[in-house]
């Protein structure tokens, strides 16, 4: 059995779950998901916890048995709480700014870019003296929140040698030696 899979998933306060078929709507203080559910996998809601159970022991319902339930969780996560990420921008001359949900970043290209963000997204921006500027997004949709920061992160990724570019905060970058000084 699933370890993942078996595992009740608690409703807090606040948070309403409702099945239409296999359609799993879950509505919070943050927003509302839904998720279309395999038709291997059941669903139920007893005395405030979500139960998601399979029909048999075939390798694919195995497997999406605790898929299922990780992606319920995080919706029920996501409604309750929100989910956040904070991008680092490490370089010389690196800055990000936003108006509303358009957010423009100066990566050191003859240009800047500007990213138009989906309206469940909030961004905000940081820039303080002396440190990197930072990027801080929030959303109650995991999925769709590390999408866009990975779209964020293309546009100049880290490099292994000086470590400039886009990283999560946090991140650790491999570094690279430079040439060797000679013989």
């Amino acid at each position: 059995m699933s370890r993942i899979g078996k595992l009740p998933i608690s409703i807090p306060t606040g948070v309403t779950v409702s099945l239409n078929g296999d359609v799993v709507t879950v509505k919070g203080p943050k927003g509302e998901l839904t998720q279309k559910v395999d038709s291997r996998i059941s669903v139920k809601v007893e005395d405030g916890a979500i139960i998601v159970e399979r029909h048999s022991d075939e390798r694919l319902d195995r497997s999406m048995h605790g898929l299922y339930r990780a992606l319920i969780n995080n919706m029920v996560i996501g409604v309750s709480e929100g989910f956040k990420k904070t991008l680092e921008l490490v370089g010389v001359g690196y800055r990000a700014s936003n108006q509303g949900q358009i957010l423009e970043l100066s990566l050191g290209f003859t240009h800047n870019v500007f990213l138009q963000l989906p309206k469940e997204i909030s961004v905000e921006t940081k820039s303080e003296r002396n440190k990197n500027p930072l990027i801080i997004l929030e959303s109650a949709d995991k999925q769709l929140l590390g999408q866009v920061c990975t779209k964020i992160r293309s546009f100049r990724k880290p490099e292994p040698y000086k470590g400039k570019g886009i990283k999560f905060e946090g991140e650790v970058i491999r570094r690279k030696s430079g040439k060797s000084a000679g013989k």
